[in-house]
């Protein structure tokens, strides 16, 4: 499976604004520390807003910053968020499938488990998980 870049940067951003608990921070901010576009970042924020993950202070001194403790988001939860218009392959789509070979094959379900399992193991984790080299990380993205 490959996630998204929309997910990527999810997760990017989450890990940052961990890295700055007590601050507001600007997508400018994420944007430079990560080298990616700005214009992406702001749709996956406000994104992230809509779903409870952020909160977002609009104004001159305004910026992003986590909802919630880092304990309390769950990537598994997450990764389902941002990934929940794509589908693993065509047969997965809820519209149908144009394959020939859909009402023979068992490849469905065997990927399926697969996906059930990617799932469970990122179910097992949270944000503060993804955050124990936290030290490594700030030097990473010349934070303090």
């Amino acid at each position: 499976m490959r996630l998204t870049t929309f997910t990527d940067y999810s997760m990017r951003v989450l890990i940052y604004l961990a890295l700055h608990p007590d601050e507001l921070v600007t997508i400018a901010d994420i944007a430079e520390a990560y080298g990616v576009s700005k214009n992406h970042l702001m749709k996956v924020v406000h994104y992230l807003g809509l779903q409870g993950y952020l909160e977002t202070v609009r104004g001159k001194s305004g910026g992003v910053r986590l909802a919630r403790p880092p304990a309390e988001i769950n990537l598994g939860s997450l990764v389902r968020a941002t990934e929940s218009s794509s589908s693993l392959a065509e047969c997965f789509a809820p519209t149908g499938s144009e394959c020939r070979i859909e009402p023979a094959c068992v490849l469905r379900g065997i990927l399926h488990r697969g996906l059930q399992a990617f799932f469970g193991v990122l179910d097992e984790y949270t944000l503060a998980d993804a955050m124990r080299n936290r030290d490594k990380l700030a030097v990473l993205l010349k934070t303090a």
